[in-house]
């Protein structure tokens, strides 16, 4: 039975980080994330290719989608 409940399933490391990055911008995201891959030169393209070979950073990020839709549902409810 699939967990349907987990706010990442369906979701691409390339969907998480591009909503954050039109969220957040790469400037206050390397303040929330401390990680040179938002800090120098961003992009999309090198943060993936750093946050596939590193896991801890990779949680990091998916963690911070997670806090990032639970503030958004409760902003859009009454």
């Amino acid at each position: 039975m699939a967990n349907n409940t987990n706010p990442l399933h369906g979701k691409t490391l390339e969907s998480i980080l591009t909503e954050l990055v039109e969220y957040y911008g790469f400037p206050e995201l390397s303040l929330v994330i401390d990680i040179n891959c938002f800090k120098t030169d961003p992009s999309i393209k090198s943060s993936l290719k750093f946050l596939r070979a590193t896991p801890w950073a990779r949680t990091k990020v998916e963690n911070l989608y997670i806090a990032y839709l639970r503030e958004k549902s409760s902003a859009n409810s009454p």
